[in-house]
């Protein structure tokens, strides 16, 4: 794809895309059973996404990732964050 395309996107909605680059490069090989890693990539995402995230919804990502088998990619992460604030910082 074209820079052009991208540099759109950034101005569209404020997310670098290097961000969004370098997290679906982190999320190829990470263990997403593993808590750790599942609320580290949570906070990635709220902080691309310039959305706060609360402990409540934290949780609530959490358990919908390691035990309900949710696919995780900044996608369904996204979405669950704007969801649960409502598309509220």
């Amino acid at each position: 794809m074209n820079n052009n395309f991208f540099k759109n996107i950034e101005k569209k909605t404020g997310v670098n895309m290097n961000d969004v680059f370098e997290l679906a490069n982190s999320l190829q090989n990470a263990n997403f059973k593993d808590e750790q890693t599942v609320r580290g990539v949570i906070r990635r995402v709220s902080q691309i996404a310039n959305k706060s995230v609360n402990k409540e919804t934290e949780d609530k990502i959490v358990k919908s990732i390691i035990n309900d088998g949710k696919q995780l990619d900044f996608g369904t992460i996204s979405k669950m964050i704007n969801n649960t604030n409502n598309g509220k910082k």
